[in-house]
């Protein structure tokens, strides 16, 4: 049997390794957005049907708001599992 140290660690190895899928909403979020605007923003979550977005100031976030339905329209074309857009402020790799 193996030591549950090895389990976690072959495990967190393998969280990090991962790579989702095209269809994945991070993926899609990209796809939609123009590079200017990818560089502050963030994929956070994606939790029942809501999809998470963090952006890198205030304005950023009232300009996301009002593309909002633009945004998730262009989102649900691609996949039908989003149901919402939330944007939180925060840091931004």
């Amino acid at each position: 049997m193996d030591a549950i140290k090895d389990v976690l660690t072959d495990l967190m190895q393998d969280l990090k390794t991962r790579k989702p899928s095209k269809d994945a909403p991070e993926f899609l979020l990209k796809k939609i957005l123009s590079i200017k605007e990818s560089g502050h923003v963030n994929f956070r979550y994606f939790r029942k049907g809501v999809l998470g977005i963090t952006v890198d100031s205030s304005v950023r976030l009232y300009q996301m708001n009002l593309q909002k339905q633009e945004l998730l329209t262009k989102l649900r074309k691609k996949s039908s599992a989003i149901e919402d857009l939330r944007f939180y402020i925060g840091e931004t790799e």
